[in-house]
């Protein structure tokens, strides 16, 4: 099967906001997927999706497309067993939303904060071009040098990541960044099973699926743990008892407090969804605050560049070679 890059959140909320809408109304699924409207980016693999549903199930369909994800297709396979996929639908609508919505708020955060460096860079050394000190093309060399050399450096990292994917992330390191991103996989990983669950597929098939929503290799190394120690006969409160990464003392005691309430009622996937949606609202409150001061430290080392150029005229644009100074 071919791997297909995920799609964007907000184009994957979009999808199934349409397909809620579509299935709550009563339309055939053929009808639907005939009608759907989706963002160019993925309106190949909505065609191809077309073709490949004339010969496979939905769900099979939909993830050798790359319309859908493996998780996406297991929740809709399960779901169209049980009746209708319409709340599974609904459920990862509401899911990619919340997601798109805490990413364009940090974006938008950002934006006046790089706003001020663009028009710092541009006007830093603007008395050099008025005075003649500097020529066009000086003038233009030191504008794009530094951000020749961030565009660089965004891309010797990003390119680093990938090489070193299954490797632990440096961001782990970091005192706030590191347990965030460890609190989001954990997140994931509960309210995976929850969907799964609730939408009918057994334990023993939804943990593995679930521990692919883990990115983070010593945490997904620990979470293997999980599923060999149910197959033996142990319940999921059992399982994950002494599983490392379920965050601090009130959080790992109220997910195991929810799991074995959930498993002695017969609601263990209300009760992890809903652990989930706590850890959902307060990895939201860690994002607001993120986003407040994310920003505000920019600022802070745009204006200490700034400072930094006017009293000695250095700063990234210290020198300037002298071919482009006339």
């Amino acid at each position: 099967m071919t791997l297909h890059k995920t799609l964007p959140l907000r184009i994957r909320a979009e999808l199934f906001a349409q397909l809620a809408q579509m299935e709550t109304a009563g339309l055939p699924t053929d009808r639907a997927f005939a009608v759907l409207q989706v963002a160019t980016v993925a309106a190949p693999r909505l065609v191809a999706m077309r073709q490949l549903m004339k010969r496979h199930p939905l769900a099979t369909a939909g993830e050798m497309s790359g319309l859908f994800t493996k998780l996406e297709a297991r929740l809709i396979h399960a779901s169209m067993i049980a009746g209708s996929p319409a709340r599974i639908y609904r459920r990862l609508a509401d899911f990619y939303t919340a997601r798109a919505m805490q990413v364009a708020t940090m974006k938008s955060q950002m934006m006046m904060p790089v706003a001020v460096l663009l028009l710092a860079l541009v006007i830093q050394p603007l008395p050099g071009l008025v005075s003649g000190a500097l020529g066009f093309f000086g003038y233009l060399f030191q504008v794009l040098r530094p951000l020749i050399f961030i565009a660089l450096l965004v891309f010797a990292v990003r390119w680093w990541l990938a090489q070193n994917k299954h490797r632990p992330s440096p961001l782990l390191s970091l005192p706030i960044i590191g347990k965030l991103i460890i609190r989001q996989n954990v997140r994931d990983f509960f309210e995976s099973l929850g969907l799964m669950l609730e939408a009918g597929v057994s334990m023993l098939d939804a943990l593995p699926i679930a521990l692919e929503t883990i990115e983070v290799p010593v945490v997904k190394h620990e979470f293997a743990r999980i599923a060999p120690r149910v197959v033996a006969g142990a319940t999921l409160a059992e399982a994950i008892s002494d599983v490392p990464y379920l965050g601090n003392n009130a959080s790992r005691d109220r997910v195991a407090a929810f799991v074995h309430t959930g498993e002695a009622s017969g609601s263990l996937s209300d009760m992890l969804l809903r652990h989930a949606a706590l850890e959902t609202s307060a990895i939201n409150d860690w994002m607001a605050q993120l986003a407040i001061w994310a920003p505000r430290i920019l600022y802070g080392f745009v204006m200490l560049w700034m400072i930094v150029s006017l009293l000695t005229g250095a700063g990234f644009s210290s020198r300037v070679p002298l071919d482009l100074t006339n």
